[in-house]
């Protein structure tokens, strides 16, 4: 800043100090408009913020209830989960079966004869080829690759054999043996090992059904086998899908020998009382920012940021109403939220009466699905009217974007305001610095006067 800004040089005048009174005199009450005005704007599009959050978070809670089908999810129970587990799409019917397993699926697996020298054995020259399945890859074998170590090799990096065979050396007393395992269970994976051209050596490891001898079975390759409701089905693995209509099944353990277990197929009220609760969850905590965002406290006259705002009474009647009215149009005897165990308190929440929902569930389940997902169900209807509520061009956000256009607009005055006393200070000072100079020099003649004066009398008195 130009100009003295410390205690006048010649005349003591405190510059400074004048200067920043005058300067906050002058601001202050400019000043005190543009803080209360953005104070005023950032504590209301909090409040917006924290609104369209909760209507939001709400909203969100009504997804999974605002159609009947949301309701028509199944539940699958396995007697002994250890042995299987089940999966049901929602066109499963109810029901209980009987279900025995036979047998796990299994991966074909064999173990070559011994190889006394042990790895490092020559076995031969030729060609492997060997098939799992209906599918084959070829394994050519020269005389710089014919040890039984670089034939596991070999056969691991052929090109085909891609997941279909793994070789490996397995050591004992009386020397290696190759093992070859498929990567695929069932029965139609079987492995088949056969050897063409070279010098013969190769035919120690070939394989097929009618000749076995050269290889011990070490697992069968065999489909899996469960009985529901005493039929018989297979799967090349462990999964079943379909055996009962619209219901999968996967097998983890053979079990007990002959043992029966069972599978309940059910309507998913845990799930759809999982999804009521969060609901009304939901709706407390709206109810609660609703009631905080309007709240009034007389001992320390505090209020709430939207205390009598219209746009947030209007949200509030809207949803109040849409919760606590009938549903028109439905028969039977659920017909309204508190007909199945929810009722409003006296602070606006909602109170789960679980009991009394466990009863309607399990005395008319569909009634229940349509009390909150029919077309003008709870859920559908509060769905709706919050979809509009918090539209892009809906009051909310309008609100929104006004106020944060007119904090932009604050903040310009604050700089505005913040460049014109500047300009101000600095003439101050430049004002003061100039009086502070003639001060000075006024009291620089009175000095020199008086000094002249006194010297004069002294002229008399000789």
């Amino acid at each position: 800043m130009a100009g003295l800004t410390s205690q006048g040089v010649g005349s003591g005048l405190d510059v400074a100090g004048l200067v920043a009174k005058l300067v906050a005199a002058e601001k202050a009450p400019r000043q005190a408009q543009i803080t209360r005005a953005q104070s005023g704007t950032v504590t209301t599009i909090s409040a917006l913020a924290n609104l369209k959050g909760a209507l939001a978070t709400f909203n969100d809670s009504l997804t999974p209830l605002e159609s009947v089908s949301a309701f028509s999810g199944r539940a699958v129970t396995a007697s002994k989960p250890s042995v299987f587990t089940a999966s049901a799409e929602t066109s499963a019917v109810s029901g209980s079966y009987d279900v025995q397993v036979g047998n796990l699926a299994s991966a074909h697996q064999i173990s070559s004869d011994e190889f006394a020298a042990g790895a490092a054995e020559v076995v031969g020259t030729g060609t492997l080829t060997i098939s799992v399945g209906e599918k084959t890859f070829s394994v050519a074998i020269d005389e710089q690759h014919h040890t039984l170590a670089q034939i596991r090799d070999a056969i691991n990096q052929a090109t085909g054999n891609a997941d279909l065979v793994r070789a490996t050396i397995v050591n004992a007393a009386d020397g290696a043996h190759l093992v070859l395992s498929a990567q695929a269970t069932g029965a139609d994976n079987a492995i088949v090992v056969s050897q063409s051209d070279g010098d013969g050596g190769l035919s120690r490891l070939e394989y097929n059904p009618s000749l076995t001898t050269n290889y011990k079975l070490l697992h069968e390759a065999l489909d899996a086998v469960v009985y529901i409701a005493s039929y018989e089905h297979r799967s090349p693995n462990n999964f079943f899908a379909d055996v009962i209509d619209g219901v999968a099944l996967t097998l983890l353990d053979e079990g007990e020998v002959g043992e029966i277990h069972r599978l309940t197929v059910a309507k998913d009220t845990s799930g759809t009382t999982g999804r009521i609760k969060k609901f009304v969850d939901s709706f407390n905590a709206l109810a609660q920012q609703i009631a905080s965002l309007r709240s009034y406290e007389p001992s320390t006259k505090r209020a709430g940021p939207l205390l009598g705002d219209a746009m947030l009474r209007g949200i509030e009647s809207d949803l109040r109403t849409k919760v606590t009215n009938a549903v028109a149009g439905l028969g039977g005897e659920y017909q309204s939220l508190a007909s199945i165990g929810i009722t409003t308190q006296k602070d606006g929440t909602l109170k789960l009466d679980a009991k009394k929902l466990d009863a309607a569930l399990a005395d008319d389940y569909d009634g229940v699905a349509q009390l909150f997902g029919s077309e003008s169900g709870v859920a559908a209807r509060l769905g709706g009217s919050l979809d509009q509520t918090l539209a892009t061009d809906a009051l909310i956000n309008t609100r929104s974007k006004a106020l944060n256009a007119k904090s932009v607009e604050l903040q310009k005055k604050q700089a505005d305001l913040e460049l014109r006393m500047a300009q101000i200070e600095k003439r101050y000072n430049t004002q003061f610095n100039a009086l502070d100079s003639l001060l000075a020099g006024m009291s620089s003649q009175s000095a020199f006067l008086t000094q002249q004066l006194s010297s004069i009398a002294k002229i008399g008195d000789k």
